[in-house]
């Protein structure tokens, strides 16, 4: 069967709530031919997200109606692999005996590419350029770790990383360019530089699936940006509003794939 994910504005509701709702779903699931495998909910937003294998998006409304009465405002069919590379799981975590899941669906996502690779590995030969290669993927993979940040895949000659929070994206990214740009000064080494884009939001909103739309968007973001620079949506600068970060505008930007110009800002990471 395709497996679905569904939207839940639950404005007022708390976690315990939507756990007791996932309770009765899973009663009469075997009634209705689904399985309810998973679900996320966030607080601060009031949204919660249903992970389910289901004949059809109906089957699904109609088990959520029986079970408690909250039909969610929107389902789209997904793949495993990608829920798993978003959201970092497609079932339910373990918790200690009580406590009810309160995990956001909500991520910040960061594609870095480092510019010039290919000319790079021209001038030095594979081997001096796959050393610089690994200096690059430990200096990224270090900031990751250090931020919260989770590695989703290996895009190109760079990454796709995915965060909890706006202000650990941000703070990861800056510290990737810091730590490049103290490397490159050394002096005596081939200079790494790399352009970052962040990009934000839930995997289902309004109709549309962030599994292509704000992946696709951001990757995009990434690509227009020069080499030791850092440019966000303007989700993730909304979201920064009151901390530490300084941006500046770059305005609406057409992006390819998107019919109308993304507005644009650059994050400040000279010290």
């Amino acid at each position: 069967m395709p497996i679905f994910m569904d939207r839940h504005e639950m404005a007022q509701v708390t976690a315990e709530a939507v756990a007791n709702a996932h309770m009765e779903d899973l009663k009469l699931q075997e009634r209705y031919g689904c399985r309810a495998i998973t679900y996320w909910f966030d607080e601060v937003r009031g949204t919660a997200f249903c992970l389910f294998d289901a004949p059809s998006p109906a089957v699904v409304r109609e088990m959520h109606r029986a079970a408690h009465g909250q039909v969610p405002n929107e389902i789209i069919e997904v793949k495993p692999a990608e829920v798993m590379a978003y959201l970092g799981r497609v079932l339910d975590p373990d918790l200690p005996p009580g406590e009810s899941l309160r995990e956001p669906a909500f991520r910040v996502l960061m594609f870095t590419d480092m510019a010039n690779s290919t000319a790079i590995t021209d001038a030095l030969g594979d081997h001096a350029a796959f050393d610089l290669i690994r200096q690059h993927d430990e200096i990224v993979r270090n900031a990751l770790m250090a931020n919260g940040g989770r590695e989703v895949d290996r895009a190109g000659d760079g990454f796709l990383a995915s965060f909890f929070s706006v202000e650990s994206g941000v703070t990861c990214a800056i510290e990737i360019q810091r730590v490049l740009e103290r490397r490159n000064s050394a002096g005596g080494v081939t200079p790494i530089q790399v352009r970052i884009g962040l990009g934000a939001g839930e995997p289902v909103t309004d109709g549309s699936a962030i599994f292509g739309s704000v992946v696709n968007q951001t990757s995009r973001i990434c690509a227009c940006a020069p080499p030791q620079h850092i440019l966000v949506s303007s989700v993730v600068r909304e979201l920064c509003v009151g901390k530490k970060f300084d941006f500046s505008d770059i305005g609406p930007v057409s992006l390819k794939g998107f019919p109308n110009p993304v507005h644009l800002y650059e994050v400040s990471w000279k010290s």
